[in-house]
């Protein structure tokens, strides 16, 4: 895809700054050197280049006194004006009728526009957009997301298959992230298009900001001309939600044995190397103290950088943690329903992997910056669980050194067991 250019000028009539409006963009050179004199747009700012570029590109202006106000946040109507203005954005295969009835003169054909291209859709919408309202990170993101599955199919494949994914931002761990932009969110954290806070937050509900848009433009082409199998980040939370686990994009050696290695006697019809076979499953245990269910299941490799890192490394692993003898994390998520009384120590004999570990949580700063459930919330006296029904994050060790047991067996009720190996 080419590179995503204006459109032409669509008269935006802002008052004075913001989006830039019909006969005040200039040449491409004249805007970049204003960027440059912006007086609260100094060299080291984080968005400077981004700011330089899309002022460059006349999706923004400067304002009268000489700043950009790269604070100030962006109304749903601007927004939506700049993204109608993508000309190598397609058109969507269906088209949706503009019935909004709260949008200003000005800034009609370009809703219209950004509709046309699928980035809005009305039908999210009860008539009314709230243009003059502070556009969301969360319906940012939304707004991204759907333009890029007019772009690529598999975007809107991509959509669907993080349904049921983990994502790593603060609010999905703390049950506030909202169920109608939660795969949105995936989408954007996946390609790399929107990322979390300081605090860990996705920040679905803060204003997005001047600054912030400048530089969603740049990512936005980018990773319009970019096939959604090439994002690792964003494979990994469609495994996820497929499956419940990312095992076979941070350690593919693990697989199920063929059946040429299982004796004659074994029923190789209810052996499985799919673990979306055994999620949210009720499984055997060793003892019999609580059943238990594996919801998710993460594995982070240690020893990677940058973008081989796994997407959620942030969220359990402190930067710099490495194992002995090569071993990844494993970081299983448990559904326990104990059915008398059970201990720290019981709970853990319920599996008997040192990958799948009920005992004990990740105790990470990490995971309390994210507010991963820990198991210690469910601990009372003497390592006693005071609640029949805890969820919460383990920790294990995904081992490769046959010395050290690297085998996984996990079986359901029914005979059907989930066996893998690194091989």
């Amino acid at each position: 895809m080419k590179k995503m250019i204006l459109s032409g000028v669509t008269a935006l009539a802002l008052l004075t700054g913001g989006v830039i409006g019909s006969g005040s963009i200039g040449s491409s050179v004249e805007a970049a050197q204003a960027t440059l004199k912006f007086k609260d747009v100094p060299s080291t700012h984080w968005a400077a280049a981004a700011i330089n570029s899309a002022v460059e590109q006349g999706f923004f202006q400067g304002y009268a006194d000489g700043t950009f106000k790269p604070g100030s946040p962006v109304t749903k109507a601007e927004m939506a004006s700049i993204l109608g203005r993508l000309t190598d954005q397609p058109n969507a295969a269906i088209q949706e009728t503009n019935n909004f009835t709260d949008v200003p003169e000005w800034a009609k054909s370009g809703v219209s526009a950004a509709i046309v291209k699928g980035f809005i859709s009305p039908a999210n919408y009860n008539g009314k957009l709230d243009a003059k309202a502070s556009l969301t990170r969360g319906e940012m993101a939304t707004w991204l997301a759907q333009g890029l599955t007019v772009v690529d199919s598999d975007y809107k494949q991509a959509l669907s298959d993080v349904s049921n994914t983990v994502i790593p931002a603060k609010e999905y761990f703390t049950g506030k992230l909202a169920s109608n932009q939660k795969n949105a969110v995936a989408v954007a954290l996946g390609t790399g298009l929107m990322s979390v806070a300081n605090d860990k937050n996705f920040g679905t509900d803060r204003t997005t900001t001047r600054a912030e848009v400048a530089v969603l433009i740049a990512r936005y082409t980018s990773v319009a001309k970019t096939k959604p199998a090439d994002f690792q980040g964003l494979n990994e939370l469609r495994a996820v939600g497929l499956t419940g686990t990312n095992l076979s994009i941070i350690a593919p050696k693990y697989k199920v044995l063929p059946e040429s290695r299982y004796p004659e006697s074994e029923d190789y019809s209810k052996v499985t190397g799919d673990f979306a076979k055994i999620r949210n499953q009720e499984l055997n245990t060793v003892t019999h103290y609580a059943d238990i269910k594996l919801k998710n299941w993460i594995i982070v490799n240690p020893y990677v950088k940058s973008d081989a890192r796994s997407i959620y490394y942030p969220v359990f692993v402190d930067e710099g943690s490495t194992l002995l003898r090569g071993a990844y994390y494993s970081f299983p998520e448990f559904e326990i329903s104990i059915k008398t009384s059970m201990n720290q120590l019981q709970g853990g004999s319920l599996i008997n992997s040192p990958a799948i570990n009920p005992a004990i949580s990740p105790s990470s700063k990490a995971v309390i910056d994210y507010g991963v459930s820990h198991i210690n919330s469910f601990l009372g006296a003497k390592g006693v669980f005071n609640v029949k029904k805890p969820t919460y994050w383990g920790l294990g060790y995904l081992h490769f050194d046959k010395t050290l047991n690297p085998r996984i067996l996990l079986e359901r009720s029914d005979g059907t067991h989930f066996e893998i190996i690194p091989q």
